[in-house]
């Protein structure tokens, strides 16, 4: 059952997107534009992407993760597609994606040029659907359980006034091994409950942010006890009025990934394990990156805690690694400030975990 609260916030932010913001100079603030570099092989992408997709389409990151070919990936407040495009090129024509928006304005750009978008990818069928629909109840677009590999979205998931909600039924959704991979506005602290339903703050990604630390806390209540960082970028809000309400509160882009992994663990644990990238992802040769702390070089052996070694071997990235070892042994908390070998070993081996 819907409360009035949440149906309040949900029609703000129709109101907001639909009819206030008709492109990003509309916006406030640079919250929903905060971006890193997009990696050159996405860039690419973007240029076979219509205009009108790309002007009116609103994010804070560039949440497209590699090894998607033939992929199912759904984007969670997909706007007008410009995420859920670029990532339909990527999986393929034997790959499917779905996007879910609440605002029509925005969906119907989506849906009117998925002939035209196909055309440009050279795919004789579409490989992509627009549903219009609630990001809290992916049940009612008829979103299975286990049925996806990868979840992304790019500054939506702050917008939603249920955050328990969204994200069990991200990691319903997910087939076991699959990942959510989003950007987000988060915020240093709790934003006060007096500000929350500021339909601006709240339209530009500022009143909903997430304090990171209760992020955290509700995924470790849906059994996820480690996610990663892959990039964060502080920004300013650049707005006096908006600045006088919010200047306590420090915000930061944050992109994020997260496994659906049953053997994950609190804090990262020492099994010996070490772990190899391969070079076979046709992106990125020379160096594979999980996130802000893990970057293999090609061909150069790592220890690994055990929550890394299950998050590239028990997941899409398992064809790409060269994993040794397992659980049998446990050599108690990992520790990257001491580099040393695997017991009975005579080489030292770098490390990668936290």
């Amino acid at each position: 059952m819907i409360s009035s609260g949440m149906d309040k916030t949900r029609e703000q932010v129709k109101t907001y997107y639909g009819d206030t913001v008709q492109s990003t100079r509309d916006l406030k603030t640079k919250a929903c534009c905060v971006g890193g570099t997009m990696p050159k092989h996405v860039r690419a992408i973007l240029g076979d992407i219509e205009d009108e997709i790309v002007q009116k389409f609103y994010g804070c990151g560039s949440p497209i993760p590699l090894a998607l070919a033939g992929k199912a990936v759904l984007d969670l407040g997909c706007g007008t597609g410009r995420d859920a495009y670029m990532v339909a090129k990527m999986v393929g024509p034997d790959g499917h994606v779905i996007g879910v928006d609440m605002t029509s304005q925005q969906l119907e750009i989506a849906q009117r040029h998925v002939p035209s978008q196909m055309t440009r990818f050279g795919f004789s069928k579409p490989n992509i659907e627009f549903q219009l629909g609630y990001i809290e109840d992916l049940a009612a677009v008829g979103v299975k359980d286990n049925s996806v590999d990868v979840v992304i979205s790019n500054c939506v998931l702050n917008l939603s006034a249920d955050k328990p909600s969204v994200f069990s039924e991200i990691f319903r959704v997910l087939k076991p091994g699959g990942e959510l991979y989003f950007s987000d506005v988060f915020a240093g602290r709790r934003i006060p409950e007096s500000l929350m339903d500021d339909p601006v703050l709240r339209g530009e990604c500022l009143g909903g942010a997430m304090y990171l630390e209760d992020f955290r806390r509700l995924l470790c209540k849906l059994g996820c006890l480690d996610y990663r960082v892959v990039d964060s970028r502080a920004f300013a809000i650049n707005d006096a009025d908006i600045e006088a309400k919010l200047g306590m509160v420090d915000f930061h882009s944050i992109t994020v990934r997260a496994f659906k992994l049953d053997d994950l663990e609190d804090i990262c644990e020492d099994y010996g394990q070490v772990a190899t990238y391969n070079g076979t992802l046709a992106e990125c040769p020379h160096q594979f990156v999980l996130d802000d702390h893990h970057t293999f070089e090609t061909g150069k052996p790592v220890r690994v805690c055990g929550n890394t070694a299950s998050m590239i071997s028990r997941t899409r990235f398992a064809a790409h690694f060269t994993v040794q070892g397992d659980r049998s042994t446990h050599y108690g908390p990992f520790n990257s400030k001491v580099c040393q070998a695997d017991p009975g070993s005579a080489v030292n081996l770098p490390s990668a975990c936290c």
